[in-house]
């Protein structure tokens, strides 16, 4: 019997006809930003036969249109298998209907077109609510805007993923391209409605998705001239977009005009976080790094809420070498929950279908589960690779760091500039022998009885204020101080005199402290068996401090007793910072055992094995702890597994085409295609072997990579998709086409 499956399209089939449909509209309420990709819809039916439906994803389709829409649905019909045996032809299956779903984020409405074959096509717009209202011109060009911003960001995203999806080329012709630029232009100010990258807190005119879309598109392929037109004719009505304008004049190579462009700016808008970034990033290429760390800081003063401009500082600071102010620095960045791509609602399936192309098949291995795809729990549960958004950019800061000083010495600079816990128990602990002392003192005096019996609250309000200082902590860091454990005091007194106890709550809580020490004495013996201790240190906890930001803790001014140590300068360190410290130092020790163990196997002559799972992850363990060399050796051993992973590939084409090196980046890009193709993405770029092609370009010239290609003697079908990328070079006048 005919199978009702296209031939090389994915697809999902339902178990009830139109689910896909109902759940997308219930979920419509939680897309928050741009939007899923656009669904597909198709109702498949044949003589004698029950009807059949199924649904994939889909970006890159032109969505100016109704028609445009249902030329997409009409495409499908010639994609069905025929029967193949030619005696006992079965029913013919043919596409009946279809509908196709295109979120607005403009508009905040999923624009639908019904299609009935044959028959007519009915466009509407969905809202919210779930009620149906008419399509304008207006909701279109919003529709067409989103569907080629989803293309272009989410092309090349690695931590997207979605079964049966379908990626086209977002702009395939230059036609197409000037069709962008000018419905950009006329959404320009519309464009903080469609929300931001993750690390902006609050989207602006100039920072949002439809400015980091247009920025992404033409600055990959270094042709920065069609965006700076198109920010010169938006300048003269929005002086924000000053800081995308000299980013343009800076990517074409016209440094004096993005001078001229930012010294006007300045006049107009002093208070913009993103020129003054412009204006750092600039000198930092100048070599001027002191002059940045003052716009720099003055981009705090004007945004402090936002992530970026601490992000940026700390940058900054640790290029000078100013590691201490770097942490602290770190350690005041606002932290924001990580919002991911929107995505649909996971259904259950009748079944998946998902065809490999067999143009690729012959270069690729086979899909299945290997014993390569094994690894050793302690690799997989590292917890960076779970970082996202912020987090993962402060841990990216904070790998730097480690990568210019080294462990120990960040360490050192840690408990230089925190208050770290052992030095808050001794300074509590004074503190409480001091209340002992005053109430001793106070039990022959009468009038003194009442002071006596708060001696203890007392004595720890007073290690967290300095007599005569301005600044006090605030009540939730002194809630957090007065929470820490509180251990048993027990002070030597003269012969004859009872021990005093400050109460039997303080019992019950040093016997907990002792507790915790024997789970840490523990901890510690277990780190020495791994062989850790000789070369990593565990970092100790540092004093908690409040989820709104860092406050100083200071010492006890007015104390009866001597301090041996004063933390007046120190801050305390956020909850989220020492969490990151361990998810560092779990990094680190994984990394040094590894490193130790090939240095090991090396002197002994012995083949050192790992599985090409646990190859992948060691690579990217490499490329976070700044080990680029190591990484590349990793990646190249998890090749020699064959299984069915991109990863390793794409990591290399990045290393290989920074690098210059041009048949092994060819080599890496083949084999990258090659799982892009089989994931059905169709389009040449936005997408990250253009773009390392194009590097390739600008230094060899496209000439010469397409004789190269055609000296390593591919299949046709290889060829012809590697060629579609050189194609795409040539057509949009890329650098490096015209030698």
């Amino acid at each position: 019997m005919a199978d009702p499956s296209f031939k090389d399209i994915p697809e999902i089939f339902e178990i009830e006809i139109g689910e896909a449909l109902i759940a997308r509209t219930d979920v419509l309420n939680t897309f928050r930003e741009l939007g899923p990709p656009d669904l597909c819809h198709v109702v498949k039916g044949a003589r004698g036969q029950n009807d059949v439906a199924s649904y994939h994803f889909v970006s890159g389709v032109d969505a100016s249109s109704s028609a445009s829409l249902a030329a997409y649905i009409n495409s499908l019909t010639y994609s069905i298998e025929e029967p193949q045996a030619w005696f006992s032809k079965g029913p013919t299956w043919k596409v009946r209907s279809g509908s196709y779903c295109c979120f607005n984020a403009f508009s905040r409405v999923d624009v639908r077109v019904d299609v009935k074959i044959p028959g007519g096509v009915v466009a509407y717009v969905m809202d919210l609510r779930g009620d149906k209202h008419e399509a304008t011109p207006e909701i279109w060009q919003e529709a067409y805007l989103s569907a080629i911003l989803r293309g272009i960001l989410y092309s090349d995203d690695p931590t997207y993923f979605l079964d049966a999806y379908r990626r086209l080329a977002p702009i395939p012709t230059p036609e197409a391209e000037l069709r962008f630029l000018q419905a950009a232009e006329a959404l320009f100010h519309k464009g903080w409605q469609v929300g931001s990258d993750p690390e902006i807190q609050v989207a602006t005119v100039v920072s949002n998705h439809l400015t980091a879309g247009i920025m992404k598109y033409f600055g990959d392929s270094g042709r920065y001239q069609r965006a700076a037109n198109l920010f010169e004719k938006l300048y003269t009505r929005e002086p924000e977009v000053a800081p995308l304008l000299a980013r343009s004049y800076v990517g074409m190579n016209e440094e004096v005009k993005a001078v001229q462009v930012m010294a006007a700016a300045m006049k107009q808008t002093p208070a913009s976080y993103l020129l003054l970034h412009t204006q750092c990033d600039f000198l930092k290429s100048k070599g001027k790094t002191r002059w940045a760390l003052q716009l720099a800081q003055q981009a705090v003063n004007c945004a402090p809420s936002e992530f970026v401009t601490w992000e940026k500082l700390t940058e900054i600071y640790i290029e000078l070498g100013e590691y201490e102010s770097a942490l602290l620095t770190l350690n005041s960045c606002p932290m924001f929950t990580f919002n991911g791509r929107d995505s649909h609602r996971v259904l259950s399936a009748l079944r998946l279908h998902q065809p490999v192309p067999p143009a690729v098949a012959i270069v690729l291995p086979e899909r299945e589960k290997t014993d390569d795809d094994d690894a050793d729990p302690a690799l997989q549960r590292l917890p960076a690779p779970g970082l996202r958004g912020t987090w993962a950019r402060a841990y990216t800061l904070l790998t730097r760091l480690v990568a210019q000083i080294g462990w120990d010495e960040l360490l050192k600079t840690r408990s230089a500039v925190f208050v770290m816990e052992e030095e808050y128990r001794m300074q509590k602990a004074q503190a409480e022998i001091a209340a002992v002392q005053g109430n001793g003192n106070g039990n022959g005096n009468e009038s003194g009885t009442g002071e006596a019996d708060d001696a203890s609250t007392r004595g720890l309000h007073s290690a967290g204020s300095s007599g005569g200082h301005t600044d006090e902590v605030d009540g939730d860091v002194a809630s957090t101080l007065a929470e820490t454990e509180e251990t048993a005091v027990e002070r030597p007194e003269p012969e004859g005199l009872p021990t005093i106890r400050i109460s039997t709550e303080s019992a019950r809580e040093a016997k907990a402290a002792r507790e915790e020490e024997k789970v840490r004495e523990h901890e510690k013996e277990k780190a020495m068996r791994n062989g850790v201790e000789a070369g990593l240190q565990q970092p100790v906890q540092a004093a908690a401090g409040d989820e709104e930001g860092e406050k100083d803790a200071q010492p006890n001014g007015n104390g009866p007793l001597p301090e041996p140590f004063s933390f007046s300068n120190k801050r305390l360190c956020e909850r989220w910072l020492d969490n990151l410290f361990m998810v560092l130092y779990e990094d680190l020790r994984v990394w040094t055992i590894f490193r130790a163990e090939v240095a090991h196997f090396k002197t002994q002559h012995v083949a050192y094995r790992k599985t090409g799972a646990e190859w992948e992850i060691l690579g990217d363990l490499g490329l976070r702890l700044h080990h680029k060399e190591e990484a590349k050796e990793a990646y190249q051993r998890a090749l020699d597994a064959p299984r069915y992973s991109a990863k390793p590939w794409s990591r290399l084409l990045e290393m290989y085409a920074d690098e210059g090196d041009l048949t092994r980046t060819l080599q890496s890009g083949i084999r990258v295609a090659a799982y892009q193709h089989a994931e059905y993405a169709d389009l040449v770029y936005p997408t990250q072997i253009a773009r390392c092609f194009f590097k390739l370009q600008q230094i060899h010239g496209l000439e010469k990579i397409w004789n190269t290609l055609r000296s390593m003697g591919l299949p046709d079908a290889i060829l012809t998709i590697m060629k579609r990328y050189l194609d795409y070079g040539q057509t949009f006048s890329v650098e490096g086409y015209d030698f």
